[in-house]
């Protein structure tokens, strides 16, 4: 299949965005800089989120009440679809994410076509809170038995994804697990693979607080992943082969500094096999 050329014009911003009014206006002033189409799903906030951005020319959709960050994708990818979008770019409305690194993600996308794109959290890692570090850890370990390979990064929120990927139907999960398993779901049914591109870790320091609170919560959210991994790879079966294709593929990250050409392999936790 030929490839169109990704670029500012072709390329769709989906923001699902759920309570974001501190900080979703300069999300979106920034999504727009580097896109011309810009999509937020307003998940029924109740905080102004849609009235902080009535005036900005972006897209607004909303949800009467809340439907989890899943349905906003997938409303988001169903709307930038019938804007005749190449690929979408995915970012949170917590201005966690850095617009600035959207070009950074399209440009990989042009180097690696059809892959997805993963903004990985790999610079200034120490930002990062333990607990969320090593629950992201634990995440890529899970993921790479849904992929059949392995993941820098695979719980990050800001993506690029083909076009072929956001059309795909039917894809299982809600909130949080919407994200694994589209990753998952587009390897197993288009042999697709992701590619990582290193971003820095926004947090909030010691004291303060630029960023609202996570709506991610790493027990909970990782139990219910965890559990719809185990489950999709028991009925899946071939464990044998799915873990020497993940000891076969290792993270591929594209950073031209070649500061991280490579990364550490995920490492199973303690006491499993």
């Amino acid at each position: 299949m030929e490839r169109v050329r990704l670029h500012r014009d072709n390329v769709a911003v989906v923001i699902p965005a759920l309570n974001e009014a501190l900080r979703i206006r300069e999300v979106v002033s920034g999504a727009l800089a580097q896109c011309a189409l810009v999509i937020v799903v307003d998940d029924g906030s109740d905080d102004g989120t849609a009235q902080r951005i009535a005036d900005l020319p972006a897209v607004l959709l909303r949800h009467p009440q809340r439907r989890g960050k899943g349905a906003s994708l997938r409303d988001g990818f169903a709307e930038a679809l019938r804007r005749g979008a190449a690929a979408v770019v995915t970012m949170d409305g917590d201005g966690q994410h850095a617009a600035e690194d959207i070009p950074r993600l399209i440009d990989s996308g042009n180097r690696h076509p059809g892959h997805i794109v993963i903004g990985a959290r790999l610079r200034k890692r120490a930002a990062q809170p333990t607990y969320r570090r090593l629950a992201n850890d634990f995440g890529d370990w899970g993921v790479a038995w849904g992929t059949g390979y392995q993941v820098a990064d695979s719980q990050s929120g800001q993506r690029l994804y083909p076009a072929e990927v956001v059309a795909m139907e039917q894809v299982p999960g809600e909130d949080f697990v919407f994200e694994a398993q589209i990753l998952m779901s587009a390897a197993q049914r288009l042999g697709t693979r992701c590619v990582s591109v290193p971003i820095e870790s926004r947090y909030n320091a010691d004291g303060e607080q630029a960023y609202r609170a996570s709506h991610f919560k790493p027990l909970r959210d990782f139990s219910r992943i965890t559990s719809h991994i185990v489950l999709h790879c028991l009925r899946r079966g071939r464990v044998a082969q799915v873990y020497r294709s993940i000891r076969a593929h290792p993270p591929l990250i594209d950073d031209p500094s070649g500061e991280f050409a490579a990364v550490p392999a995920p490492k199973a936790p303690v006491g499993s096999s």
